[in-house]
């Protein structure tokens, strides 16, 4: 389909970008790669009559990694993430879960700014930036402030960004301890029927901490706290899994659509969760 006209704009500066929000409000959308918005826009689900395009906008491409965090722009995309092996040295989990993300056409063009700013439930990045406890930098006319993943998304495609504001930048902790990335779709290029972000910390052989995040399975992406706590203390043996499976149930909110029924959904999260935490707690 063809989207509904609309102005195109590409600015030199950040300047640029919230002048043209400013100026027109509701009716202005920024976008970076352009593989959630537009499809969006040609289904005629999104009507967006300006259009701002952040691609020329300097300082928003860079992946810094220092010795307690990673600062990756919004406009770096999942290809970026693959190709960069001190990125990969540092939070291998990102590498494993861009590789996840739809084709490789589109990871050349999809951007970490779009897959987490966007608010769709399908995104991989959303559940993955909670896991790691990221921090999400947002900038308007009042200037920058900053936003836990946590707490960033608050319905489907409704984020606490306001209308006017830019996500310039998403800040990870360090990650530490082993991890896991496990996505069960029913073809390449499709969102996730359901999705786990896992990350472990082991001590003397019991479970320090656990970070647990999933995917597609409400209108947000869920942190599982419970889940993760249902873990520490343990030696993540069956009883342990079964436990934290059961606390990610009551947790999310699956509903009917053509990938299928719930009680189907809530069988293949559990499945997808036992996966990523063996494997995290292998790596660990």
């Amino acid at each position: 389909m063809i989207p509904a006209a609309f102005e195109y704009y590409r600015p030199k500066d950040m300047a640029g970008v919230l002048s043209i929000l400013e100026e027109h409000g509701d009716d202005a959308r920024v976008m970076a790669g352009g593989h959630s918005l537009i499809p969006m826009m040609k289904l005629r689900l999104a009507n967006v009559p300006h259009l701002i395009d952040l691609q020329d906008v300097d300082g928003m491409s860079g992946i810094d990694v220092s010795t307690d965090s990673i600062r990756v722009g919004a406009l770096v995309t999942q290809a970026d993430i693959i190709d960069n092996e001190r990125l990969t040295e540092a939070a291998p989990i990102l590498k494993e879960a861009a590789l996840q993300i739809a084709d490789p056409q589109i990871r050349y063009m999809g951007t970490v700014g779009g897959n987490v700013a966007n608010g769709d439930p399908g995104n991989d990045m959303p559940g993955l930036m909670q896991c790691l406890d990221a921090v999400f930098t947002v900038v308007g006319a009042g200037g920058e402030r900053n936003i836990s993943a946590r707490d960033f998304y608050e319905a489907a495609y409704m984020t606490a960004r306001e209308d006017e504001e830019v996500l310039t930048s998403v800040t990870i902790p360090l990650p530490k301890g082993g991890y896991a990335y496990e996505k069960q779709k029913r073809k390449i290029g499709d969102y996730a029927t359901a999705a786990a972000a896992v990350q472990i910390i082991k001590d003397d052989g019991v479970c320090g901490s656990a970070s647990i995040a999933m995917t597609n399975l409400s209108d947000t992406p869920i942190f599982s706290e419970a889940a993760g706590a249902a873990l520490v203390g343990t030696t993540v043996d069956a009883a342990a899994l079964d436990a934290a499976v059961t606390a990610m149930l009551g947790d999310i909110d699956p509903t009917e659509d053509n990938r299928g029924p719930v009680a189907f959904k809530n069988h293949v999260a559990g499945v997808i969760l036992r996966r990523a935490v063996e494997r995290a707690w292998s790596r660990a």
